[in-house]
This record gives C-alpha cells, structure tokens and sequence, in this order.
C-alpha cells in the first residue's frame, strides 16, 4: 500500500459545527503538564537495535524543510535528493534495512519553489508540502491568503501548512477563529492542511488547547506547534496539550487528527522524546507519516550521524555526512 493509499484509508477529519462548550470546558493544570513532560525523556531508555529502529522511524516522519529567503531552485533539487535517499546507502546496507525504500515524510517550501520541488521527486510517492497564508506571521489582507492557498493547490501541492491569526486566540475570539480556519478548509479542497498554531505566541497553556479544539473542529488535517520562526518554537509542553485534544477529539468523534512539532528540534535525542511522546499518548496508530510528522532541517543530519555511530561505533566527522 502506497503513503497516499494508507493516508486514504485513513477518515480524513471532516468540518464540524463549532460547539462553545466543548471549548470552553478546557482545564490545563501547568505544573502537572510540566513535570510530565519532563519524565518522557526519562522514562525510557531506548538504546542499540531498538534505537536505531525508531530514529528510521523518525525519517520517515519528517516534513524536511527549507523556508530561507535565499532559496533557489538548486537548494530545493539537493534537499529533494536527501529526501529521497535520507540515508547512505552503505549504513543501510549495514542495518540490513536497504530494501524498505526509507524516504522522508515530505519535503515542505515556500510557493515559489513547488515546481522545482516537483520536478526534483518526480517518480516517488513523496507529497510536496508549502507554506501559506502569510507564513509566518499571517498578517497579510485574508482575501490574498486564501488566493494563496488555491494558487499552491494549483501547483501542486499536496499539503498547505497554514497559520492562524493568533489575535483570535489572545482576545478569545473563538468563533473569528473558526470561520478563518474553516475557510483555509475549504480553500485547500484534496490537499491535507496542516494548522500552525505559533504556540509560542498564544500565552497560557490553555490558550493552546482551546485552539487547538477550535481548529480540529474547522476541520484540520494536523494541527502544528510552530512556524519555525518564533523565539520559542516546539517543546514538550505544548505538545502534551496538543495530542491530549488529538485524543479527546478523536474520542468523541472518532476523528483522527495529526501532529505535527516544528522549530528547534535538531537532536535525534530530542526525536526520540517525541516518538515516545505519541506513543504514549496517541498510540502506535499514530506513530506514521500519515499522522505525525517532524518539521525540520537540520534534524535529519543528526540522526543519520547516530545511525553511522551505531553500525561503525564511532562519529562520522560532518563533512562525511551528506547533507540536507
């Protein structure tokens, strides 16, 4: 079964009236949230064999990005090659795993650069995803934001990582909020949209389950902590809210959403967390591309240096490392 095949099979999470009780009967305790969080590191030890595993795993699940000014079409075709063949052929060959056809999860650019990230995955089931909606900030005129959205459909894409307007959340304007996103819904059409909350810019905790409900009842294919591009991006905090609505929305309608850290996370240690994060949470069922994706550069450096740690017993120096 193919990735489009699997993510087909999956119900995709329908547009839903906006219930004020549901969102208002959110209670977050910060003190709980935060010491739990700091046990997921902790609690497991996941080492050799098993480690190597689950870092293929985390590939597979990453959205590999690049969102730079100076983006040319050459950086695209070479960050297209890396997400074709993410890791050396021979650590591969050394991990008896040579044969399963690993790729990344997606490859994510800004509009102007959908055609050449097209051209450059020609022949492989690997979605291009772009941002929209006045990424980052989504502060440009809604009308433009919207037109952006068909125009990326329009190219190609098949996955439109769009922001909110976080006024919305800030003056708990809950039903602006929803009326936005269902838009953004509509305007996506096939194409699966992934919902940047900037977490960083919400305030409380409970802000960011609040929205995150709003969201998924607009209609969201993934909701997304961040842009990349705030001062304080993905941590494991917010994401234990985020996958807590996942679950909640997914128990009560039967729904499921995806999940999707950005910014910051560099470390195949710091991957590991999150795997472990939603497998905890969510469950095996979430642990694929299909439901949970990385948002990253750099972090898929680090983790194919660790998995040549694990099959030579010693760190590749970087410059032997293709990069992403």
């Amino acid at each position: 079964m193919t990735v489009t095949e699997i993510s087909h099979a999956i119900k995709r999470n329908p547009i839903m009236p906006l219930d004020m009780d549901i969102v208002l009967n959110t209670h977050v305790n910060p003190s709980a949230t935060k010491r739990r969080a700091a046990t997921l590191a902790t609690r497991r030890s996941v080492k050799k064999n098993w480690q190597a595993a689950w870092l293929l795993k985390a590939i597979t699940c990453i959205d590999l990005t690049t969102l730079a000014g100076d983006d040319t079409p050459g950086n695209v075709r070479r960050l297209a090659a890396k997400g074709r063949q993410p890791v050396r052929q021979d650590i591969l060959e050394a991990l008896g795993v040579a044969d399963l056809g690993i790729t990344v999860g997606a490859v994510c650019v800004y509009h102007t650069r959908i055609k050449d990230a097209l051209e450059a995955l020609e022949g492989t089931s690997i979605p291009v995803a772009a941002v929209s909606t006045g990424f980052p900030a989504g502060l440009s005129p809604f009308k433009q934001r919207i037109e952006e959205i068909y125009a990326s459909v329009d190219a190609g894409a098949k996955e439109i990582d769009i922001v909110i307007s976080r006024e919305h959340v800030l003056q708990g304007n809950w039903q602006a909020l929803y009326d936005e996103v269902c838009q953004m819904r509509e305007a996506c059409g096939e194409s699966h949209m992934k919902t940047i909350l900037a977490t960083g810019e919400l305030g409380p905790l409970w802000n960011v389950a609040m929205a995150s409900k709003v969201c998924m009842m607009a209609g969201a294919d993934f909701i997304k902590t961040s842009t990349g591009k705030e001062s304080v991006n993905a941590t494991l905090e917010v994401s234990l809210i985020m996958t807590r609505a996942i679950r909640e929305h997914f128990e009560r309608t039967g729904y499921k959403v995806g999940f999707k850290p950005a910014g910051g996370i560099r470390k195949a240690k710091e991957a590991l967390a999150w795997l472990i994060l939603i497998k905890e949470e969510l469950g095996d069922a979430w642990l694929t591309p299909q439901l949970f994706r990385f948002g990253a550069s750099s972090l898929l450096g680090d983790i194919e240096r660790q998995l040549s740690h694990h099959v030579t017993g010693r760190y590749a120096a970087k410059h032997h490392m293709p990069m992403g």
